[in-house]
């Protein structure tokens, strides 16, 4: 069994706090040093009092769970004999309202462009089973009840 920390750390400063209109900007540190700033979304709490450039937990939901499937893909294909170029995913939640009223990211879709090299190169059908593998394979995604998709394309795979 595996443990994972991270610290999360807001402080009001010298702004008002019962009226609501303090900042949401606050860190996230990984790995004892590792810091990332953080916030609401601006679609969810207007600017000022959220922070644009820095990263809201809905980003950070939809990327971990595209870094997972990255990081399986590699290991799977590396496993397979498949060598793999680059990797870039251009990934998308949706938020949606639930029966309940509340809003849940109910679609993650991952659109995994994967360039392969070498001499062994994966069919389509082997690209593809390997992102389903990949899919099935990431702990993030067998952690959650949000449907991930995978529209994955594939360059330099044997036809």
């Amino acid at each position: 069994m595996a443990e994972y920390h991270a610290l999360t750390e807001w402080t009001r400063g010298d702004a008002p706090f019962l009226d609501n209109r303090y900042s949401r900007g606050h860190a996230w540190t990984f790995d004892e040093g590792v810091s990332v700033a953080a916030s609401s979304s601006p679609l969810h709490v207007p600017l000022p009092l959220s922070v644009a450039a820095a990263v809201d937990p809905e980003e950070a939901f939809v990327a971990s769970l595209s870094s997972c499937h990255l990081l399986t893909f590699l290991y799977l294909a590396a496993k397979k004999g498949f060598l793999v170029e680059s990797y870039r995913d251009e990934a998308v939640g949706r938020m949606e309202t639930a029966a309940d009223g509340k809003l849940w990211m109910s679609v993650v879709t991952l659109r995994p462009v994967v360039t392969f090299g070498g001499d062994r190169r994966p069919t389509a059908a082997e690209a593809e089973a390997l992102h389903h593998d990949s899919h099935g394979e990431c702990y993030i995604a067998r952690s959650v009840r949000t449907e991930v998709r995978c529209e994955s394309t594939a360059h330099g795979t044997a036809s």
